[in-house]
């Protein structure tokens, strides 16, 4: 059995994509940064909807490559075939959205990494673990890159593996047009086309636009380029036709392209058509690699088109294969598929990079606390940096790089501590609420327009803690719930996770039914965390309440972690205990039960860093042990 399903193989770059729609490239001030390159945008795309896909190409040695690198590989994608040039830079892209028209955009591909693409990169051995090879145009344009290709190509015939080729012409990256002219689809070029002729018989599938196939076929009527295309290849041919869809050539060319095979069409707003036939060919691939017939495998070329044109990017727009099924059930709702919020949303949770099926968070985000602590001590409020650093220090300690620990951190007193946390391993979250606030505010960085939450890395997960209750008075329930939605929106307008905390036992009397009624409420004004922070409810009934309104709203919520309250470590292991039997549950976060007394004894010079930090350690390690033990003994209840 082959362990691919797909390689794609040529142009990887980074894709620094125009945040600004309806302007100019010259007036965009700001850019968003995603993969890009045809083969690469195939390679994400396909991982999405299931298949073991994998990618041959190079990347530079510096930050753009390894973004590539790090970014397929949380898309899925294999990435033994990425090769790091040591010598050349990785491709970069500008581009904007001007209207449903104009696309501009600049290949920075001078010399670029994926170009020095040559026959040593293929190995045979890696070609023969995949059951299907997908190449696309610009690689042929060179003769290294070329041989490159031709190689895969030879040795995926001798193991038997499908071929597809993605014309994807770039008239730019064949030297037909200049630097300012990326947007340019068609220039005719019969040293090009000779090109292609040459190798079309290498392939099963063979896939482009009307302008792609006329310059496959040296003709600029689609028919006549089509049955030149027949001439020298037997490959099945897909015609894209933009919003009219797609038409398959199994065999011979008729007279008119309505004589071809087509799948169901999605008539929706066009926002962006850039990447669009990347996400095309994903569905197209999915479904021609799954078995399904031409219908079949057009109705999901076409709905992955669909969502590539509604959305901004290329990559990050295209869907995971639950969002399709979700598609399917629901049809369009909304022309503008990025404006349907309940598809936005499974967009969203379906696409999240890493799992989490352990949390086990030291939390050291206590501001008020930490400084009340100070003031008891007779020291400045400065010493509390330093001590946050010794927390981080112990909790990369005990997690020792492996998956499943995190911390909380705050960026006012711990800033260089959540910094240095950065790329660590660790989950990340950072609080934003102002401490104690009720109402809620939140800390004056965000901003009144909460534009601050655009200086903060993708990893890191905005924590809000709300002290909310069902008998609040209407205005105090208004005010709070209008911060968490303004937050929410932020937050996803930002490409950043949420974790909303509520504790309304500090508020007021609470039963079983309190922690759900309130996660029911932040479901209705349309607050989807993607965490859920949870106080250590006693009885098995309130946790059942809570995790049944969860699933039943979000089916893809990360999930609930268990706060401290500063409880006595054996009052958590009972309360672990109730909580572990539910998979809903992931884990803790918890901060004075383990740095408490270390804090105290630290701030008050009787301890120093190593003894402070072996403290934390200690206690951490103990914590998780208890989490541990009441994870196992619930998971061994329902087995028995």
């Amino acid at each position: 059995m082959s362990k691919l399903d797909l390689i794609t193989i040529g142009r990887s770059s980074v894709d620094l994509y125009g945040a600004q729609v309806g302007g100019r490239l010259e007036d965009m001030a700001s850019f968003n940064k995603y993969i890009g390159g045809s083969p690469t945008n195939i390679a994400a795309g396909t991982a999405r909807l299931g298949l073991k896909s994998a990618l041959i190409t190079r990347v530079g040695d510096e930050h753009m490559g390894r973004f590539i690198r790090e970014q397929l590989a949380r898309e899925g994608v294999d990435v033994r075939g990425v090769k790091t040039d040591p010598k050349r830079l990785t491709a970069l892209v500008l581009l904007g959205i001007r209207d449903e028209e104009q696309f501009p955009l600049i290949f920075y591909r001078e010399n670029c990494a994926d170009m020095a693409l040559c026959e040593d990169d293929i190995d045979p051995a890696f070609i023969a673990e995949s059951r299907s090879i997908c190449v696309t145009g610009t690689h042929l344009s060179h003769p290294n890159t070329e041989a490159a290709v031709l190689k895969a190509l030879k040795l995926a015939r001798e193991s038997g593996a499908k071929t597809a080729l993605d014309i994807d012409y770039r008239p730019n990256l064949w030297g037909l047009a200049g630097h300012g002219d990326g947007e340019s689809r068609f220039i005719e070029s019969a040293a090009v086309t000779a090109k292609l002729q040459s190798t079309l018989h290498w392939f099963d599938l063979i896939v482009g636009t009307e302008e792609e196939f006329h310059i496959a076929g040296g003709s600029t009527n689609t028919v006549e380029a089509l049955k030149a295309v027949r001439k020298v290849s037997k490959a099945t041919l897909v015609c894209k036709r933009g919003a009219m869809g797609a038409v398959v050539f199994e065999g011979e060319i008729g007279e008119s392209l309505d004589e071809g095979q087509t799948g169901p069409g999605f008539p929706i707003e066009v926002f962006n058509v850039l990447g669009a036939g990347d996400g095309f060919m994903s569905g197209l691939l999915k479904g021609w690699l799954t078995g399904e017939d031409w219908p079949t495998a057009l109705k999901y070329a076409n709905a992955c088109g669909a969502f590539a044109v509604s959305r901004h990017g290329c990559t990050p727009a295209y869907p995971s294969l639950e969002e399709l099924q979700y598609f399917y059930k629901t049809g369009i709702r909304n022309k503008a598929l990025r404006k349907d919020e309940a598809l936005e949303q499974v967009h969203w949770s379906t696409n999240r990079d890493r799992e989490w099926p352990q949390m086990r968070v030291f939390a050291f985000d206590h501001r008020m606390q930490l400084e009340a602590m100070c003031d008891e001590a007779g020291v400045s409020h400065d010493r509390i940096g330093a001590f946050k650093k010794l927390c981080l220090k112990a909790a990369l300690n005990v997690s020792a790089g492996r998956e499943g620990y995190g911390i909380l951190c705050d960026s006012r007193l711990g800033r260089e501590a959540l910094y240095q946390a950065s790329a660590t391993g660790l989950w990340i979250g950072r609080p934003v609420e102002w401490p104690g606030s009720r109402p809620l505010t939140l800390e004056p960085e965000l901003g009144i327009d909460y534009g601050g939450l655009s200086e903060w890395p993708l990893e890191n997960v905005v924590k809000v803690l709300c002290f909310y209750h069902p008998d609040d008075t209407p205005e105090m329930k208004a005010e709070q719930e209008e911060t968490v939605k303004r937050l929410f929106a932020a937050s996803r307008r930002n490409r950043l996770e949420m974790l909303l905390e509520i504790i309304p036992s500090k508020v007021g009397p609470t039963n079983d039914d309190t922690a759900a009624v309130i996660i029911q409420r932040f479901y209705d004004i349309g607050v989807y965390p993607d965490w859920w922070k949870l106080e250590p409810m006693k009885t098995r009934a309130a946790w059942a309440n809570a995790c049944d309104t969860i699933s039943r709203n979000d089916p893809y919520t990360r999930g609930i972690v268990v706060l401290g309250l500063d409880a006595p470590a054996a009052e958590l292991e009972e309360s672990f205990k109730t909580a572990a039997s539910f998979d809903l549950v992931k884990g803790f976060a918890v901060g004075r039960t383990i740095f408490g007394d270390a804090a105290r004894q630290w701030l008050a010079g009787k301890l120093s860093d190593e003894d402070a930090v072996a403290d934390m350690m200690r206690r951490y390690t103990d914590l998780c042990q208890v989490w541990d033990r009441a994870r196992g003994g619930a998971q061994e209840l329902k087995s028995a």
